[in-house]
């Protein structure tokens, strides 16, 4: 029996500094959060303090934390088997979950490809597209490069990186990875480089001419639908996607469209391309598919795609691919209790009075004094901060305004994530009218602390 006693909390703020490499944070700078606990939109450190998860945990959570048909569906699972490998086996959990993704997916979408996040996601849909120009028919070799957006943000990965297009983010590992082909968003002006954005039209012939300069060449395009979210809560106008669709279909080039951020309700449809009746090639999706609960991801795509990858094993057409927790079941079990909480919750259905209330607010934030642009799809909105509001000349990146207004609104209950000097608001769907109100006047508070000083 250990006579090892708990750690305290100091322990642990401790062991955080000492030996936790935390994710896109500057070390030296590091302040400890621990978060203990959570209840539906709201989390609690280790010291009992609430905050508004403004977050949605990174953008994954759903339904709120502890969420009693969740967490009954991990339980239930548990006794049946916590993981077991999808390569060449499969459980009844994960092929349950695949079938209903296939169902609520855009028709067509058939094929699914568990794997455990959203870069690998991406990772499986970049190399089933490369893979499968090599084996149509007529096989066609030259199409090896790929089209991406100005901005667009993918993942870590490398070939996420590749296909990204935030400078810092990706310009340091750029000797290690491919280029894409880059058009300019259409969703500016851009919080990073403030450039400012082409019209629809401007940006659609833009892709025309690449696509007719590359002619044979490309592989596929790969997007955010609606909304580029990592690359700064960039806006497309309406009618950008289906003009994609089309002159990505009329050139015979694959379409992948990333619903990391996207998918599962964030857009106020079950997934954006929804919402100009766009079918893609390939869907990536990840973060909100398992309502925030564990890592899991799937690529789905269509018969015709997954046909070229048939054959005997002498023929060497396999998709070899794969990760070790790829369809992990626990993971497959919450997400299917996720579907069936949007379906018998009417989880869409009620974003409406939410989505409307977060634009009235950030409509009234847009009049602060270092408010510059403001942007909103669905339940996610983005904030500039600027030093000139007239002019929208931003603040020097080296001041950081944009962190100092996230850790100053932690003071006033709310706990946000920031875009570079972009302040984002994207709660969990499950967030009340009288939360949005808290986490706005949050906001608020935070940026002007950040901003007066």
């Amino acid at each position: 029996m250990s006579d090892r006693r708990p750690p305290t909390t100091d322990d642990l703020l401790h062991w955080d500094r000492e030996h936790v490499w935390h994710a896109f944070t500057q070390m030296q700078e590091y302040e400890p959060l621990l978060i203990e606990s959570g209840q539906g939109a709201t989390l609690f450190d280790t010291a009992g303090r609430a905050y508004l998860d403004g977050s949605a945990s990174m953008w994954c959570n759903v339904h709120g934390h502890r969420h009693p048909r969740l967490d009954a569906a991990l339980r239930e699972q548990l006794d049946k088997v916590a993981h077991t490998t999808n390569l060449g086996l499969s459980n009844p959990t994960s092929v349950e979950l695949a079938r209903r993704l296939v169902e609520i997916a855009p028709a067509g979408l058939e094929k699914v490809f568990f794997t455990g996040d959203g870069s690998s996601a991406i990772e499986a849909a970049l190399k089933m597209a490369f893979q499968y120009w090599r084996q149509a028919a007529p096989p066609q070799p030259a199409r090896t490069r790929f089209i991406a957006i100005g901005e667009a943000y993918h993942g870590d990965t490398l070939g996420a990186i590749g296909v990204g297009g935030v400078d810092r983010f990706t310009a340091m590992f750029a000797p290690l990875t491919f280029d894409a082909i880059r058009i300019p968003s259409p969703g500016g002006p851009c919080p990073h480089t403030g450039r400012p954005a082409p019209s629809l039209a401007e940006v659609l012939a833009s892709l025309a001419a690449v696509l007719e300069e590359h002619r044979g060449t490309i592989a596929a395009l790969v997007m955010e639908p609606l909304m580029q979210a990592a690359g700064g809560i960039l806006v497309h106008p309406t009618g950008f996607l289906r003009g994609v669709r089309e002159l990505t279909a009329k050139h015979d080039v694959l379409l992948i469209l990333d619903e990391v951020a996207t998918g599962f309700g964030r857009t106020g449809t079950m997934f954006a391309c929804e919402q100009e009746q766009v079918v893609p090639d390939i869907l990536c999706l990840a973060k909100g598919l398992t309502a925030g609960y564990l890592p899991m991801a799937a690529t789905l795509t269509t018969a015709a795609i997954w046909q070229v990858f048939l054959g005997s094993h002498a023929d060497r057409r396999t998709f070899f691919h794969g990760h070790t927790y790829g369809g992990n079941p626990l993971a497959a079990a919450v997400a299917l209790a996720s579907l069936d909480v949007f379906r018998e919750e009417c989880v869409l259905e009620s974003l409406a009075p939410k989505i409307v209330r977060l634009g009235e607010h950030m409509a009234r934030l847009a009049r602060l004094d270092h408010a510059g642009d403001v942007r909103q799809c669905g339940l996610v909105a983005g904030l500039d901060l600027v030093a000139d509001k007239a002019s929208r000349r931003p603040y020097p990146w080296q001041e950081q305004r944009g962190t100092r207004a996230c850790l100053a609104a932690r003071e006033h209950g709310a706990i946000l994530r920031q875009l570079g000097d972009t302040v984002v608001l994207m709660p969990p769907l499950c967030i009340t009218l009288d939360e949005i109100d808290r986490l706005a006047a949050a906001a608020e508070a935070g940026i002007i602390a950040a901003t007066t000083s």
